[in-house]
């Protein structure tokens, strides 16, 4: 079973999703913390799987990637040019506790 860390459902939703006005950023983050908690690893995967998976359109979820690396809450990697990229969810608020 996946746990969810309570700092999604009572803050970066309501951030991404009220705040920023960009809900399906949310679900991209959530979608792919998840499948990268299953995994236990980063995920890759190109925009129309990920889309497909979400259930928004590839624009949608291109736009979504882009933010959520703006925003520092994603980081992506490509092996080349031309590779799926690997993206890993990022936590900045865990750090933020520690201190």
């Amino acid at each position: 079973m996946i746990e969810i860390d309570p700092y999604l459902i009572d803050v970066l939703m309501r951030d991404l999703a009220g705040h920023d006005r960009r809900p399906a950023s949310f679900l991209v983050y959530l979608w792919l913390a998840a499948e990268s908690e299953k995994r236990g690893s980063e995920v890759q995967i190109g925009y129309r799987e990920l889309a497909e998976n979400i259930g928004i359109s590839k624009s949608a979820a291109q736009s979504a990637v882009r933010w959520l690396i703006k925003r520092r809450l994603l980081s992506a990697k490509k092996s080349n040019a031309t590779a799926l990229p690997s993206y890993k969810t990022l936590s900045p608020w865990k750090g933020r506790a520690q201190r």
